[in-house]
């Protein structure tokens, strides 16, 4: 059985990483994979046909220089997909574009089925796009469990399989041992910055983020700092962190999940990390910025109306997590909601509880999603070539 995947971004790379470790648990070596992905799909034996990192792009007006390189790397995805003739194409999450190479390929009569996992975000926003993936899918994975009764009403096979942060790494880090392995003292105050997976957003947040260890500098003289960070932007971050005025560890891989159990607070990109921060306990303060221009058309044009962004404060309908978005991404507003909490025990406790709480909607405690996803892909296959 040959697998086609492609993943634009690293927490889409995680998804199909896990993927393809639960299918040859299945298939062992009954299945081989094919495709576009990062370093997890690539450990688990994938040879990406072109770098991910061209694709992992947030923006609308940041996309717009790419659209050239982008279109082209649609058309040569669809032709190799085309010479392998794979059993199953399946994208994860990157509708922008994998949307366009589902559609190109049914344009071409493609007798590929095509699969996509992580289902757009209808219930946020432009909610018509259930209609377009009804008209070139054959079979849509999600992660939440209220998503398949928009996509199964335009007469698309649905299912929800679970979200992969319940079965990951991120509750089984080793915080005393990344401190002793990098001479952090027990007592010493580690704070914990993401600052994103995307050139987009790291270009966006790595210059507010320095200026806010400025003014954590001024109030916890003796605070550490670890970035963890993915090989997608791992240069530009390395270079941004030596001018803090914070002694400032970068870190990459597994290493994360050591760093967030060793760490007392963190400050993120709104994304899948923050599923991730929840997991391990971490308490958290969310931002996220992009250009003006991107954030007037979402919202004029393209309908973007959410009470939150960050998903633990969807799931329950509460600010679990405080955001501080766009024009409030200030370095002296971030100060403030980071020192509230590595000084409030109260506030702290209070997160973890309310993040517990969302968890438990996605699946906490459940059959492994990845297993399911992979049941699902198998089954699927099979019914197909049992119909041919």
């Amino acid at each position: 059985m040959l697998i086609y995947l492609i993943a634009g971004e690293p927490s889409g790379d995680l998804l199909g990483g896990r993927l393809m470790a639960a299918l040859k648990e299945r298939l062992g070596d009954g299945v081989t994979f094919a495709g576009i992905g990062g370093e997890g799909m690539q450990a688990e034996g994938l040879t990406s046909l072109v770098p991910m990192t061209e694709l992992s792009v947030m923006g609308l007006v940041e996309v717009l220089p790419r659209i050239p390189k982008i279109l082209r790397r649609v058309k040569q995805t669809i032709s190799d997909i085309e010479t392998k003739r794979p059993d199953a194409l399946i994208s994860i999450d990157s509708w922008g574009f994998n949307g366009r190479i589902h559609a190109g390929l049914k344009k071409r009569g493609s007798a590929v089925p095509r699969i996509h996992y992580v289902a757009p975000m209808v219930w946020a926003w432009k909610s018509g796009r259930t209609k377009t993936l009804a008209k070139v899918l054959d079979l849509l994975l999600t992660l939440l469990p209220n998503e398949p009764a928009w996509f199964e009403k335009e007469g698309l096979r649905t299912l929800h399989v679970g979200h992969p942060v319940i079965e990951g790494a991120a509750a089984r880090g080793d915080g005393a041992a990344f401190r002793a392995r990098h001479a952090i003292h027990p007592d010493r105050k580690l704070l914990c910055v993401l600052p994103g997976s995307r050139h987009s957003e790291t270009a966006k947040l790595l210059e507010p983020f320095g200026q806010t260890m400025a003014l954590l500098a001024k109030r916890f003289p003796d605070l550490a700092v670890v970035v963890p960070t993915v090989e997608t932007v791992a240069d530009e971050v390395t270079q941004a962190v030596k001018s803090w005025p914070l002694p400032t560890l970068v870190v990459r891989g597994a290493e994360k999940y050591d760093a967030f159990a060793a760490c007392d607070a963190a400050l993120a990109a709104s994304g899948t990390v923050t599923l991730e921060l929840a997991m391990a306990r971490l308490p958290a303060v969310v931002t996220y910025k992009v250009s003006p221009v991107s954030a007037f058309i979402a919202t004029r044009f393209l309908g973007l109306s959410l009470k939150f962004v960050t998903l633990v404060n969807i799931l329950v309908d509460e600010v679990v997590m405080p955001e501080l978005l766009q024009d409030d991404c200030q370095p002296d507003k971030l100060a403030a909601a980071v020192e509230h909490l590595l000084t409030d025990e109260a506030a702290r406790a209070l997160q973890a509880a309310g993040a517990r709480r969302a968890l438990e909607k996605l699946g906490l405690g459940g059959e492994s999603p990845g297993k399911r996803a992979a049941d699902a892909v198998i089954d699927f296959i099979r019914q197909r070539k049992t119909k041919s």
